[in-house]
């Protein structure tokens, strides 16, 4: 029996740590929040099906159930020292013993702040994305005055494919989340007009394309090649956008009651200190660096050290499970050398 420490307890992290306990392995989740699930404890519905994410938190935690892992909640790994071929890993006054460690350690939001020409914290009724999953949770569409709104935007692409935030990637998962948010906002409220702002519309997977046609042709959501260039509130409380209609040219001014803001997907903030920390290579947009982008995804610059999911690359529900189960393979693949 081997030990393996898996550092995040998301769907990456705990779908690998399965499979690795699967596999007769003793294996051990470190969690620096107080539950498993990592951002899609935030999430209300997924692309492209509408499931609800809860049906994926209650597939991983019924999963964990069929494994003997530990799992260590409210934890971060303070130390880690060479032992052998392994690793003693620590947090707190415990030391793990480890043969592989997988960095499951997930991504973050792009703060959106950062680009105040579009109003987020500075006006009210500008949100991102994961501000209005909450507000699906919550079954509390009306904007802050207390009224459904009229009129809504939702802006692609903030803080991704951007050289001044130095994001010069697609985040890939935006575009379908705003047609997936726009559809169900229209559900809620089917009185109110939508209308998509994007740069260009990636419908990379399978069915995108269909939730972007019927987006236009059920929901009469309305969709327009711009970026918005700025954000300002009017003197009766409503927003007003500045933007140009690449398609025709002509510049656009439009009144609006609510924007959304479809945030990219950034290196966690502390995933260069996690890379020093086990001495594995990171990418200049702050990622883990995979040693074979082609081959090995998940196989980092040193030896033993894995990574599963987002801490690797921008992907979606689907694409983060699928390899984590890849990791999982290429953990087990090298255990069967030492």
């Amino acid at each position: 029996m081997k030990n393996i420490v898996v550092v995040g307890g998301g769907i990456a992290g705990v779908e690998t740590a399965c499979l690795l306990a699967e596999s007769g392995n003793h294996v051990t989740i470190i969690e620096r929040s107080d539950k498993l699930g990592g951002k899609l404890n935030q999430w209300y519905c997924l692309f492209p099906d509408f499931k609800k994410s809860d049906e994926v938190l209650d597939y991983i935690h019924n999963r964990l159930k069929n494994f003997d892992i530990e799992v260590k909640l409210k934890s971060v790994v303070e130390n880690v020292e060479p032992n052998g071929n392994g690793w003693f890993i620590y947090t707190g006054n415990v030391r793990y013993a480890a043969d592989a460690v997988v960095l499951a350690t997930g991504y973050d939001l792009f703060d959106a702040t950062r680009k105040e020409e579009l109003g987020y914290k500075i006006y009210d009724n500008v949100y991102t994305q994961a501000d209005i999953e909450a507000k699906f949770k919550s079954g509390n569409l009306k904007t802050s005055y207390g009224k459904d709104p009229e009129r809504i935007a939702i802006v692609h692409c903030v803080g991704s494919r951007d050289e001044k935030c130095h994001n010069m990637y697609c985040s890939k998962v935006c575009c379908v989340t705003g047609v997936k948010q726009a559809i169900e906002l229209a559900k809620f409220l089917p009185k109110t007009e939508i209308f998509c702002f994007y740069m260009d519309l990636r419908m990379y997977d399978k069915h995108f394309e269909e939730l972007y046609r019927s987006a236009q042709e059920h929901h009469n959501i309305q969709f327009i090649r711009g970026r918005v260039s700025e954000v300002s509130e009017s003197s009766d409380n409503r927003l007003s956008i500045k933007t140009e209609d690449t398609l025709s040219g002509r510049p656009m001014k439009m009144k609006l009651d609510m924007i959304i803001l479809l945030a990219g997907m950034e290196a966690k903030k502390n995933t260069l200190a996690t890379a020093k920390l086990f001495d594995v290579e990171t990418e200049e947009s702050g990622f883990l660096k995979s040693k074979d982008f082609h081959l090995g995804a998940g196989i980092l610059s040193r030896k033993g050290i894995f990574a599963a999911g987002t801490c690797i690359s921008p992907m979606s529900i689907k694409e983060t499970i699928e390899n984590a189960r890849s990791s999982a393979f290429q953990v087990n693949e090298y255990l069967k050398s030492l």
